[in-house]
């Protein structure tokens, strides 16, 4: 479903032929990272801290800072990046692999909370921290169960095992600076809320007595983001009112609970928006060409999905078009991977029409393989009545 200012917004830039381009509704992005707050606002409900990898917009970043609680950041760049967006809101920094000069800028920018993914990892922090009055962590726990049917089991080289997390026991005692504030556990996603609550119980059925034998006392404990996003029905979202009743139901006086939502608060405020540069067919399927590529939208390749859309006809009579057919969107890259949409039926499309893909908020733009080929960048539009944002 396009919003009447993104329409809008698009037939402007058709008129001078303004494509690609990405359309951000910031007005939408408040009013939806507004509703998931509230929808978690009763006593026991979770602190929300944004996942920037989504989307690090810096507009985006701005818009959802009102709402959320903090901010998860997964590298050293997205750390400097979040803080001159959003300077003073709180991080937590996390993700495996963190070298020394991202604990040590880190550590120096004063971020609130560390994920340790290791016990190594929690080793050189304690060395690194040690002369500045150490750090405050959550240590990410790994379970083991059945994952199965989820869109992404967190697996691998995510957290640690319940095993290795022990061997944290030795580095703590001998590390007095480091501050053992509670668990991270983020295990799957494209969860729904009902899968979202057995998660949790999971994860806080192990935390719970884990870290009262460790004795935190007013433990943290985030159980991570992961809430589904189905693109094949865009207008279907994650029911954040039933996850928010559940969550503080599962809540006890004394402890935190914390999640980290990125692409179902991000990924409905984004269009990525085109026109169609030619209409045929190939060995009796046909073909709208779209200028621009997934160099510029990775999500369909990466999702291997196909990507919602509205058709915006425009003026183009006597050029190439189809009509009821199922057809097949392309970009412009030389590969038979570049490919928006596979085998969709629309009613009619044809050269210069415009296509808007919706659900083009997160995981879009800044995962993509930007030079392939070398075409010209999409421009950045922003749609807000908050001249603030």
């Amino acid at each position: 479903m396009i919003t009447e200012s993104v329409a809008a917004h698009s037939r402007i830039l058709a008129q001078d032929s303004r494509f690609p381009a990405y359309i951000y509704d910031l007005d939408a992005l408040a009013e939806h990272a507004g509703g998931i707050r509230s929808s978690l606002s009763s006593p026991g409900a979770p602190e929300i801290f944004y996942a920037a990898k989504a989307n690090p917009d810096p507009a985006f970043l701005r818009t959802v800072a009102p709402f959320v609680h903090g901010f998860e950041v997964a590298s050293g760049g997205e750390l400097e990046h979040v803080l001159a967006a959003v300077p003073g809101v709180r991080i937590a920094f996390g993700g495996p692999g963190k070298t020394d000069a991202e604990l040590r800028t880190a550590l120096e920018l004063r971020v609130e909370r560390f994920h340790v993914e290791s016990p190594h990892e929690l080793k050189r922090l304690a060395d690194l921290s040690r002369s500045i009055g150490g750090a405050d962590i959550l240590l990410r726990v790994n379970l083991a169960g059945d994952r199965s049917g989820v869109a992404l089991a967190m697996t691998g080289p995510f957290g640690m095992d319940p095993d290795l997390i022990e061997a944290c026991h030795g580095i703590l005692a001998s590390a007095p600076w480091i501050r053992l504030r509670g668990i991270h556990a983020h295990l799957a996603s494209g969860l729904d809320a009902a899968a979202m609550l057995r998660q949790g119980e999971e994860i806080l059925a192990w935390a719970r007595p884990w870290l009262a034998a460790a004795g935190v006392a007013e433990p943290e404990i985030n159980l991570g983001g992961g809430m589904a996003v189905d693109y094949s029905a865009p207008d279907s979202r994650f029911d954040w009112q039933a996850y928010g009743e559940g969550v503080a139901k599962l809540a006890r006086t004394g402890e935190t609970l914390r999640i980290e939502p990125g692409r179902a608060v991000a990924v409905y405020a984004g269009w990525y928006v085109t026109d169609v540069l030619d209409v045929k067919r190939a060995h009796g399927e046909w073909y709208a060409v779209l200028r621009g590529g997934t160099m510029q939208i990775r999500t369909p390749v990466t999702k291997g999905h196909d990507h919602p859309f509205t058709i915006l006809p425009n003026s183009n009579e006597g050029q190439p078009s189809v009509e009821n057919q199922p057809v097949t969107f392309v970009g412009q890259l030389c590969t038979p991977k570049d490919v928006f949409a596979r085998s969709v039926p629309v009613e009619r499309i044809g050269v210069g029409d415009v296509v808007a893909f919706s659900m083009s908020g997160a995981y879009a733009w800044n995962i993509s393989h930007h030079d392939f080929l070398m075409h010209p960048k999409p421009g950045f539009h922003y749609l807000s009545t908050a001249s603030a944002r």
